[in-house]
């Protein structure tokens, strides 16, 4: 299995380690409710050092991307980050990601690390415009630091002011820890509850990993893993691929019509699919549900009607720490996606009652 620089940090701190795209990740360290309660109300650091990260560069940098992405990166400014979608030849998904406009000309996209071969092989096959394309995820290493302490965390370790950060905006600049002045810190939080990425070479990996941890030591920093970082998104509402995204599955039927811009004059990929998807409806949607009986939905459970008869199926499902309740999102048949339309949850074997919500699942302060 691959490692990222902080391998070895996370087996000495007593992590429970398991592969998760090729890398040796941790999954929980304290336990997922703790971790997961330390970053709703504190602050925590994810190894996301996994996730992959490409550049696109030169003149035609933006055509390129305005023909593989769902949205439109026309619109996206310097400083900017952008959630988007690679889209294939029948309106599926390759990939979510998050496209950066670095500089004039040079865009960077973080992709999931599941899917770092497959969307570099994408983007090499369809490279008709012959845009610069530079594979950097080996040479890159990503920390998220996230929570509401985050910020006061994280503004005790550079000069930038971090409060001038938006969400979906980035900055670049000197870092304490390491010697770099062109460390990204991103303000693109998976988590729903603030903070902030940062991406730097992971040779400094170590060293910025202790400077943070003695930064945050007055807030009850904790490191976090992969068990609860799935469990901070599925409270927000906020797609996983490989559960609720796949090759399948296109951005419509997922309720991702706000990151698929039909922009005049724009010819992206399987773009008249999906404006038909978006005009005429689709087959199934992407919903949100919380359970009424007890249970715990899990991915790949059956969702049925008051006759029993299969109505969709449950892509992502949790006890959500925060409420205590079972929460999750599945793909049903649009005439059940009507807010409040009570559905039922097959867990071995029994019916159990749930109704259709809105995310977030999380009661946000």
């Amino acid at each position: 299995m691959k490692k990222t620089p902080f391998t070895d940090i996370h087996i000495a701190l007593g992590a429970k380690m398991h592969e998760f795209a090729g890398y040796n990740m941790p999954i929980e360290y304290s336990g997922i409710i703790d971790e997961h309660m330390t970053v709703c109300k504190g602050v925590g650091v994810f190894d996301v050092s996994h996730m992959g990260e490409i550049w696109v560069k030169g003149p035609r940098a933006q055509a390129f991307l305005q023909r593989m992405m769902s949205n439109d990166v026309a619109a996206l400014e310097i400083g900017k980050a952008q959630y988007s979608a690679i889209i294939n030849d029948n309106g599926g998904v390759v990939d979510d990601i998050i496209v950066y406009h670095y500089e004039p000309e040079k865009y960077m996209l973080v992709v999931n690390a599941s899917n770092i071969e497959k969307g570099w092989k994408w983007f090499v096959d369809h490279n008709d415009e012959f845009a610069d394309l530079e594979n950097s995820s080996d040479n890159m290493a990503q920390l998220a630091v996230q929570g509401p302490k985050a910020l006061a965390t994280l503004q005790k370790l550079t000069k930038i002011d971090l409060t001038k950060i938006p969400y979906y905006s980035f900055a670049i600049g000197s870092f304490e820890g390491s010697a770099l002045d062109n460390v990204i810190i991103s303000n693109t939080g998976y988590t729903g509850a603030g903070g902030f990425e940062l991406y730097f070479y992971p040779q400094y990996g170590v060293d910025i990993w202790n400077a943070i941890f003695d930064a945050g030591e007055e807030f009850g920093i904790k490191p976090i893993g992969l068990g609860a970082r799935d469990t901070l998104r599925l409270e927000m509402g906020f797609c996983l691929y490989g559960n609720d995204l796949d090759d399948t599955t296109t951005p419509i039927e997922a309720g991702l019509g706000w990151i698929t811009k039909f922009t005049e004059g724009r010819d992206f990929t399987a773009r008249e699919i999906l404006e038909k998807q978006k005009k005429e409806g689709v087959s199934r949607k992407l919903c949100g549900f919380q359970m009424l009986e007890k249970g715990i939905p899990r991915h790949g459970y059956d969702i049925v009607n008051d006759k029993d008869e299969k109505i969709g199926t449950v892509t992502s499902g949790t006890m959500a720490p925060t409420t205590k309740t079972g929460v999750g999102l599945g793909y049903v048949k649009p005439e059940y996606t009507t807010l409040g339309t009570p559905v039922y949850i097959k867990i071995r074997d029994k019916k159990l009652k749930a109704e259709i919500v809105k995310p977030p699942f999380r009661k946000l302060d």
